[in-house]
């Protein structure tokens, strides 16, 4: 009852959720919804909350409006426009089939032409130019011995596994189906002890994180500040003990941290704190962590723009030292397949936002049969 006595009202995606029956019975003048990534998925129920508000003005800001795919272009347009994108199986008549299946650059062109009023597209170069340069690279790392017949022998069974059951079948599997069939391998990458059943492997050793303990101490003493981000909690747990081991003291973020708040201004007011280990689906956005001056990406995900969100927590405004971001890939693994692809996925917004250059589609079956082959 309160809400129509306020000009402001601020509130987060999970309130937005739970309290929408509410906030839909009022006339808001604007509706601006900040991180609206969030509603790239049109079927979750923060989308379908998000559509509920009644405004006469909408604005979506993001950092990445389309990470994989024109659907989630499309839902941002559904929540700001209903109907301007036509609908959704019209939409993917007109648009989705023809550039993510068939590459068609007229089509590519029409959509880009039909959105470009609606888009105001600011570049960090632009509005902080003097920001300190950030310096990418890409380490690699090579197996054991020991984890290369590992991951061999996981790669065999990953193999009879996916090619099985789509001749069983003799259908194409799903982009989930797929990605989980990959998980295994992933894992091996980052360490053997993330597999459930590494007891049979005990005393496998992984090269990259020999790798990254001999890097994190070059690291440290020179006096830098590092932000490690790791997809798997389990991995991180790895390091955190090595650290707790080596007596180096370090901050600690999953999605299972209560006080967010309280754990980045520890390592912000903390000069003494040299490390920060932080899960990236749980802290690629929303943290300022200018303190930092190197970011480690442990292990690759299948989007960049995620891992450019995550990077972009010590790459902003307020930082005063270059920094430095470092991604460590396995060599002759399904991780530097993942790179390539990554590649690919980065033209996604600039042809459609911005520049004229080709669109990448999801991942395909024929992109897994060759991240299916050994590289080594």
């Amino acid at each position: 009852k309160k809400i129509g006595d306020y000009d402001l009202v601020v509130t987060s995606y999970a309130l937005l959720r739970r309290d929408i029956k509410i906030l839909r019975q009022f006339q808001l003048r604007f509706a601006v919804l900040d991180e609206s990534q969030h509603i790239k998925n049109l079927q979750s129920q923060t989308a379908q909350a998000a559509k509920q508000l009644k405004a006469h003005h909408r604005l979506a800001l993001s950092g990445t409006p389309l990470e994989n795919r024109l659907s989630e272009l499309w839902s941002a347009f559904d929540f700001l426009m209903p109907g301007f994108l036509l609908d959704l199986d019209e939409f993917r008549y007109r648009f989705i089939t023809p550039i993510e299946e068939k590459n068609s650059i007229d089509a590519e062109r029409r959509l880009r032409k039909q959105i470009a009023p609606f888009i105001l597209r600011r570049l960090k170069r632009d509005v902080a130019k003097d920001l300190p340069d950030k310096i990418e690279n890409i380490m690699y790392c090579d197996l054991t011995d020991e984890q290369q017949d590992l991951y061999l022998d996981v790669l065999e069974r990953t193999r009879e596994e996916v090619f099985g059951k789509v001749n069983a079948d003799g259908k194409p599997m799903s982009q989930a189906s797929m990605l989980s069939s990959l998980l295994r391998l992933r894992q091996v990458c980052c360490h053997p002890k993330l597999l459930k059943d590494f007891i049979e492997h005990k005393g496998v050793e992984s090269g990259k994180f020999n790798a990254l303990k001999d890097m994190l101490e070059d690291i440290i003493d020179e006096g830098h500040r590092v932000l490690l981000f790791s997809q798997f909690v389990e991995m991180l747990d790895i390091v955190k003990k090595w650290l707790e081991v080596e007596g180096i003291p370090f901050c600690y973020l999953t999605g299972q941290t209560k006080d967010r708040e309280a754990v980045v201004n520890k390592f912000n007011n903390t000069d003494s704190i040299p490390i920060f280990l932080i899960s990236l689906k749980a802290g690629g956005t929303g943290l300022n962590l200018t303190g930092a001056d190197y970011v480690i990406h442990y292990d690759p995900w299948w989007n960049p723009a995620v891992e450019e969100q995550a990077t972009d927590r010590a790459h902003r405004i307020g930082q005063t030292k270059k920094v430095f971001v470092y991604r460590l890939i396995t060599r002759g693994t399904v991780e530097e397949k993942i790179v390539a692809l990554q590649h690919e996925k980065r033209s996604l917004v600039d042809s459609v936002i911005s520049v004229d250059r080709g669109l990448s589609k999801s991942l395909s079956f024929d992109d897994l049969k060759d991240i299916l082959t050994p590289g080594f």
